[in-house]
């Protein structure tokens, strides 16, 4: 039996499976981390983490499957976006990758804003925007900026490392593509930067080349197998997910909360991402939050076992007729706000809420943004999609699910991988191999769908009254959030903040 090395470099873990033809996964295993150095706006991580993350997870796979590790015919890696890794014309890292969740960039950003004009990228530069963070280093590490020759996503890194090549696909870098389009100024040549910076562009399924001699186990026993491009996690689950056709939505919520809308052609929404997925136009994209604020809240309110099993406890208890809002904003926000100055909120406490009321809210408020994202996609496609494909760890809870059909109005349709980031990696490495004759047929035959869950019509009264409440909250609380977030850039002789401080 053949298999291809399918691998996802998640925000938190590092997966790694072998899956034959068929879509079936034979073997797998992940590896927590690595821990991100987070502090205020800045988050970061060392790129070598991830490939020591790759080398564990294959490792593991050679030893507890040996017969079938022999018997690989591709590999390929989807992972996280919106990560930056600035290397050196020696190869190497300058430094350690800003993280989707960076962001120091922002003041860099407004000043290229003033520069650019009325080139099409500039409205969409902020603190995540990949020509941002360039402006930073160029402003806070001048030196690192001086030697830069390349900018890589995570899963280009590692292909990188495993064949010496340097390539990307042009979704995981359509944000610099569009920078190295001419325009009224140029935003690369406004840096002093070339398209020079942007790696050589294939398309997910091509090879960049094969797995090269020398490098340690187990690759050392991989030598001369071909290593596909890949794509970024969402697009590689969304293909998992069967969801890589038009009038189709895609839900995946792992670390964070990814949401997009798949149409035939190219619309703008505000704060939503446009990006051409090869023939199909995406529209929304990566939010700050998802699973990981169930696991906040899991782990403060304490208990023990897996987060999933402990928000199913919590879930199960009694509810109070009066519903809390939960805003979600612990980490700021991406999609579709773009304002690294948000900050979460519990409202409408009163001294009957518990363990549960709690539960239920952060769970609706991350489903109230996914309304939000797909409210604004369909109104610029001018069309509903006929349903919302589901995954990512949160789509093992049924509760999350039908939350998510009754407060968008879709269809919630769980994908039958588990892990459809995985099977998307699988997906891509058999269309490269030539197993299929194209995505779309690979799609067809290895996606499957599991569970529905369709929208309860007597819950939309309650929940439009919610989302409406939601909303309001939002724009009330927004200048407290920035007020907030200043205030911890110098907060004073506040009490508990003494022994943080380094003595002098």
């Amino acid at each position: 039996m053949s298999v291809v090395l399918a691998c996802d470099l998640g925000g938190s873990s590092f997966r790694a499976a072998l899956i034959d033809r068929h879509g079936e996964t034979r073997a797998e295993q992940a590896v927590s981390g690595p821990a991100l150095d987070d502090h205020l706006d800045r988050s970061e991580v060392a790129a070598e983490a991830w490939w020591a993350l790759l080398l564990e997870a294959a490792g593991r796979l050679a030893r507890e499957a040996p017969a079938l590790f022999a018997r690989i015919e591709g590999i390929a890696i989807c992972g996280v976006t919106r990560t930056q890794i600035f290397i050196g014309h020696d190869g190497r890292a300058l430094r350690p990758a800003l993280t989707w969740k960076d962001a120091r960039a922002g003041e860099a950003a407004a000043r290229l804003r003033g520069k650019l004009g009325d080139h099409p990228e500039a409205g969409r530069i902020n603190a995540f925007h990949p020509l941002a963070r360039l402006a930073w280093l160029a402003e806070a590490e001048p030196e690192r900026f001086r030697a830069l020759a390349r900018v890589l996503e995570p899963k280009d890194y590692l292909n990188d490392r495993l064949t010496g090549r340097q390539a990307s696909d042009p979704v995981s870098m359509a944000r610099l593509v569009a920078c190295a389009r001419p325009g009224a100024a140029s935003p690369l040549a406004t840096l002093g930067l070339s398209a020079a910076v942007i790696p050589t562009l294939l398309a997910a399924c091509d090879r960049v080349d094969p797995v090269r001699a020398g490098l340690p186990a187990p690759f050392d026993a991989l030598a001369g197998i071909p290593v596909f491009c890949g794509g970024n996690d969402s697009w590689a689950a969304a293909a998992g997910l069967g969801a890589l056709r038009a009038g189709y939505a895609y839900n995946i919520s792992g670390t964070t909360e990814v949401l997009g809308v798949l149409g035939p052609e190219e619309v703008e929404a505000e704060g939503l991402i446009t990006v051409d997925w090869g023939g199909l136009w995406h529209l929304g994209g990566p939010s700050q939050n998802g699973a990981d604020t169930a696991a906040w809240l899991a782990g403060l309110l304490g208990g023990s076992g897996p987060v999933g099993a402990r928000i199913e406890e919590l879930l199960a208890g009694s509810r109070d007729p009066q519903p809390l809002i939960f805003l979600p904003y612990l980490q700021g926000e991406r999609v579709p706000y773009w304002n690294p100055d948000l900050r979460g909120a519990f409202i409408g406490l009163n001294r009957r809420h518990g363990p549960t009321d709690l539960a239920y809210a952060v769970l609706e408020g991350v489903a109230c943004l996914n309304r939000i994202v797909l409210e604004r996609a369909e109104a610029a496609l001018g069309r509903s999609v006929g349903e919302i494909r589901f995954g990512g760890g949160a789509a093992a809870n049924p509760v999350w699910a039908q939350i998510k059909a009754d407060l968008c109005g879709r269809p919630v349709v769980v994908g039958k991988a588990r892990e459809a980031g995985l099977l998307g990696a699988a997906i891509i490495a058999w269309t490269g191999l030539g197993h299929f004759p194209s995505l779309a047929a690979a799609q067809e035959a290895l996606a499957g769908t599991d569970r529905r869950y369709a929208p309860d019509p007597a819950r939309k009264p309650a929940y439009d009254a919610l989302y409406a409440l939601f909303r309001r909250s939002e724009q009330a609380l927004a200048p407290i959030s920035a007020a907030l977030a200043a205030l911890a850039q110098d907060p004073g002789p506040l009490p508990g903040l003494a022994a943080a401080r380094p003595m002098p």
